[in-house]
């Protein structure tokens, strides 16, 4: 049988998806009487190069890993913008985390996994839309990650700007309805576009856009000046 690589949530939040380091020195400071030692985490956005901002998230997923921990947390909402340095040159932290390290020692490396995700998600779903000046723009980009985290590549889309995500999971918490147009294997099933097409058109929910799939089995300019043949208002993709 093969092994789950999928690390659950409790395994997240006893720490072990930490660093080994940070198991080990701890051990050693406990043993130390230090492991109690109040401390303040400050983390820092550190943005590509020619990035001038970003957009930073995964607050909500940090702030439910430290429930129940005797911390002080203090961060700038989901959403906003955040720069590398002030006008001053000084690093901007995104995120500050205050009380004895032993409370979240072996949760650090798991913080700057949900912070460093997110925000380059939303900073990249933020560039996009503004690249798109004005017109809709929707994330497709679950296929490209592990489905672990499905839900949470799209809400981080979704916090950059997107209009809509494709992602069953993510619109569910959202509380939006998921877009999509057409798979190419239903086209290759279907036999042709045309088929394709006028089945969906036919069977789909009313309610749901008649955007059809158009490069499948042809160069997509010259598939888009054939017939649609759709009774309903839509338009190839």
């Amino acid at each position: 049988m093969a092994n789950n690589w999928i690390c659950n949530y409790e395994e997240i939040k006893k720490g072990e998806t930490a660093d080994i380091y940070f198991e080990r020195v701890l051990d050693v400071l406990k043993k130390a009487g230090k492991a109690d030692v109040n401390v303040t985490a400050e983390f820092s956005g550190d943005l590509p190069t020619n990035y001038s901002w970003g957009i930073f998230a995964g607050l909500e997923e940090v702030l439910s890993l430290l429930e129940g921990k005797k911390l002080d947390v203090w961060s700038m909402p989901e959403g906003n913008l955040f720069r590398e340095k002030d006008e001053k040159g000084v690093e901007e932290p995104v995120m500050i985390v205050r009380g004895a390290y032993s409370e979240f020692a072996k949760l650090e490396t798991a913080i700057l996994g949900i912070i460093s995700y997110s925000s380059g998600v939303a900073t990249s779903a933020a560039r996009v839309k503004l690249a798109a000046q004005g017109k809709p723009v929707y994330a497709f980009g679950i296929r490209r990650v592990h489905p672990a985290l499905a839900a949470i590549a799209d809400r981080a889309a979704y916090i950059g700007g997107v209009d809509g995500v494709s992602g069953i999971a993510a619109a569910k918490r959202l509380g939006i309805r998921a877009v999509g147009t057409m798979p190419h294997s239903y086209v290759l099933i279907m036999g042709s576009p045309e088929a394709a097409w006028s089945a969906f058109d036919k069977y789909a929910e009313e309610d749901v856009p008649r955007v059809m799939l158009c490069d499948t089995l042809y160069d997509e300019k010259q598939n888009r000046l054939w017939p649609q043949g759709c009774s309903k208002k839509g338009f190839l993709r």
